[in-house]
């Protein structure tokens, strides 16, 4: 099974407002950049849809460590919160519907086809590919507004 490593991360001007989100994929010796823009969205939404564009540049299963600043997505999957969400037809602990469950689905379904582990690193520090994503994400809401 190839080994992948991803980077992701999110941005919004604004919450809600426009955003970007930008990942870059490494595996062996190359290196992809992706990055896109929403113009009415929330910063987590930008957090989940990086995961969620870097996942699906994979063309086949892989074993990938994915790395992100957002306690949002990384929490979810190492602490299982998604599994009381399914458990309680996708209502959170206050019995109101998941935010975001929409990209929350689809990212199960692309980490159950992938052997996904989620790595927090922290956002702004000295992290090369957290700050690189983070000029991506940046850099799409620059060039769309």
């Amino acid at each position: 099974m190839k080994e992948v490593k991803i980077y992701t991360d999110g941005a919004c001007s604004y919450n809600p407002g426009p955003g970007g989100w930008g990942a870059v994929l490494i595996y062996g010796d190359h290196m992809k950049e992706i990055s896109g823009f929403e113009s009415n969205t929330t910063n987590q939404r930008m957090e989940l849809l990086a995961a969620i564009k870097a996942l699906s540049q994979l063309k086949c299963s892989c074993k990938v460590k994915l790395y992100s600043d957002s306690a949002y997505l990384v929490n979810c999957f190492r602490q299982g919160w998604y599994k009381n969400w399914q458990r309680n037809g996708w209502l959170n602990s206050k019995k109101e519907p998941v935010e975001n469950q929409d990209l929350w689905k689809e990212l199960l379904k692309l980490s159950t086809y992938h052997q996904v582990e989620f790595i927090k690193v922290k956002g702004h520090a000295d992290n090369k590919w957290n700050n690189r994503c983070d000029e991506l994400a940046t850099s799409a809401i620059k060039h769309h507004t």
